[in-house]
């Protein structure tokens, strides 16, 4: 069986630089991929359980997201990983299911399995604080990715989620629309929460009231949006343009919008999130938000390296990463 010196010898380089690489820590480029190379020729592999203990590190990181079913939590788990990567970590990932005691159980889960960090999404931005911070205080690393939550004292990683909404709803207003829905999605989720207050800061600012009848609380899937969109437009014959807030509802109401017979950009106009794959496919595209879904990624990853080799600098930082904005013709200019 190969040995780091044996992999040291292999790819020219020291036993010291083989070792500051297993146990993820920068080295010039030129010396991973001989390393790496060496690694794979050679056949050599490390028992990280065993190693971790010894010295307490693993080199694995727990990712524990709400939910796996969904193409932005996969890019989301793409960032982090790419970034690990570079510094030899493998990645745990863990679905909570959108429920607080089954995250509970899942951070204990990543805790028995020696990781040396965790990213976490949380569930509620109430009550996963709690087991949050338990999980910190018991000496683990963590990182929030795309929502905060209350009581944890971390690093976080999110998107401008007000600014975008209120960008958005500038937009549409400014074209003349009044009677603007929007499908905020369970206030319980932050970003849910942080976007509906965009919507309602821009109404505010514009002198326009805010109705609660054009506000609808999907519980962000493809049924609930299109169950939610459905609603409001029944509620109110006068409204003239959707704001969906997240990827699923965006595909909801277009379909709800479809089904009767309207005419995207004209009987109704259409505000999205992150679909760039079907505003493709529609005429006229759809006006999206875009997130940097793969930079939160990488971002949380930096963040969590950072904390785990107990570099503390502006320890705790929150990171709002700026989103774009793409106008199209589905927002109809009515004035």
């Amino acid at each position: 069986m190969a040995t780091i010196k044996d992999v040291a010898l292999h790819s020219q380089t020291s036993v010291g630089t083989v070792s500051r690489y297993l146990n993820g820590y920068q080295v010039k480029i030129e010396n991973r991929h001989k390393i790496e190379k060496a690694i794979e020729e050679l056949g050599f592999s490390i028992n990280l359980m065993a190693k971790g203990l010894k010295t307490n590190i693993t080199m694995t990181v727990g990712i524990l997201i709400p939910t796996l079913s969904n193409i932005y939590s996969t890019k989301i788990i793409e960032g982090i990983e790419h970034y690990l990567d570079d510094f030899g970590y493998s990645i745990l990932v863990c679905d909570s299911r959108d429920d607080v005691k089954i995250e509970k159980q899942k951070l204990k889960f990543l805790q028995d399995k020696h990781v040396d960090g965790i990213i976490i999404m949380p569930v509620d931005r109430y009550d996963s604080g709690k087991n949050i911070q338990e999980t910190i205080d018991s000496g683990v690393s963590a990182v929030l990715i795309d929502r905060l939550t209350q009581g944890v004292t971390c690093d976080a990683v999110v998107s401008d989620n007000v600014n975008a909404s209120y960008v958005v709803m500038q937009h549409i207003i400014e074209r003349g629309h009044r009677k603007i829905g929007i499908i905020a999605g369970d206030q319980k989720i932050y970003t849910a929460y942080e976007r509906l207050l965009g919507y309602k800061r821009a109404l505010q600012d514009y002198n326009l009231p805010i109705d609660d009848n054009l506000i609808g609380y999907s519980d962000y899937t493809k049924i609930g949006g299109s169950k939610t969109v459905n609603e409001i437009l029944e509620k109110n014959t006068d409204c003239t343009a959707i704001f969906a807030t997240n990827y699923e509802t965006t595909i909801s109401t277009v379909k709800a919008v479809l089904d009767r017979g309207y005419t995207i950009g004209q009987e109704i106009s259409i505000f999205g999130y992150d679909q760039t794959e079907l505003a493709e496919i529609t005429e006229p595209p759809i006006s999206l938000v875009i997130q940097p879904i793969e930079d939160i990624g990488k971002k949380a990853a930096e963040f969590l390296i950072k904390r785990m080799k107990r570099d503390m600098a502006n320890f705790p930082s929150i990171k709002r990463l700026a989103t774009k904005i793409i106008t199209t013709d589905s927002i109809r200019n009515i004035l």
